[in-house]
């Protein structure tokens, strides 16, 4: 991570769980970070939090809301003016609503759709024409393809019976389809992201550049995700991550690490992790 000292990356969501972790840790390794988020005040925190502590690096905290095109290319041109450019670009921030597919709200699904592929695919588009107009030749854009979460004892019961004993039907949703009606278009948002990381790794070859694109999919993640998600009912929220030790957001953010800390000549191009016990 030595040669990433002093370089400027971009977390989004970076207030909570898994953006905070990955934030705190790059900027333990002595990175500018600017972390963007709607709630800036929690940034802010973090930002206090890893000064105090006497990490190397910095913690910018940047409003933004990722909906709102014109306030992402704003963000852009800020970090340009503050900072000359993005070198790491992390799309990290994303959603979830309970909208099925037979019956759910067409504002849910396009919520989904305007935070978990089109704002990540604006910071893309974004952050390339940043590392390229600077020739910046060994960038990274790195895709946190998030996770789902459990069903609940009921949901699973009737969906698998004979294994019912086990409770536990997690899957990484950019992957596999959760047999889950809450989750179905939100599954679909998280293969569009495997997708598109594809998609960006070729386009980065054809055009003959060596900035890396990396999609790392972890499975059940104890983070702030099925509370929102399920803000409704506590019980069910709760009950994601009562089965057995989930991933945390450190993990993931090691993962993050790791991966930047690869030589420039070696893209890993996917990661898949999952909690030891964790069923699918």
């Amino acid at each position: 991570m030595d040669r990433w000292k002093g370089r400027v990356a971009l977390v989004t969501g970076a207030s909570v769980g898994i953006g905070a972790a990955i934030a705190k840790e790059l900027v333990r390794y002595g990175m500018k970070v600017v972390g963007c988020a709607r709630d800036v005040e929690k940034i802010q925190k973090l930002a206090d939090e890893c000064q105090s502590t006497g990490h190397s690096g910095v913690l910018v905290p940047f409003k933004c809301d990722l909906n709102n095109e014109e306030e992402i290319l704003s963000m852009f041109a800020a970090i340009k003016a503050q900072h000359k450019g993005v070198d790491v670009c992390i799309n990290n921030a994303g959603l979830a609503h309970p909208e099925s597919l037979l019956n759910g709200n067409t504002s849910g699904w396009k919520n989904m759709l305007d935070i978990n592929v089109l704002a990540l695919c604006i910071c893309t588009r974004e952050a390339y024409q940043s590392m390229k107009e600077r020739s910046v030749d060994d960038g990274h854009i790195i895709n946190i393809n998030r996770v789902t979460f459990r069903m609940c004892a009921l949901q699973f019961s009737l969906v698998y019976p004979r294994r019912a004993a086990t409770m536990l039907a997690p899957r990484m949703s950019g992957h596999r389809v959760v047999p889950s009606t809450d989750v179905h278009f939100y599954s679909s948002t998280k293969y569009a992201v495997t997708a598109l990381t594809e998609g960006l790794r070729q386009e980065l070859r054809e055009a003959k550049t060596h900035i890396r694109a990396t999609c790392i999919s972890p499975g059940v993640v104890e983070t702030e995700f099925a509370p929102r998600l399920y803000r409704d009912n506590a019980d069910k929220a709760a009950a994601s991550y009562s089965k057995f030790k989930p991933l945390e957001a450190i993990d993931v953010a090691n993962s993050v690490t790791y991966v930047l800390s690869a030589p420039p000549h070696v893209q890993i191009g996917d990661v898949q992790m999952r909690p030891v016990e964790q069923v699918l």
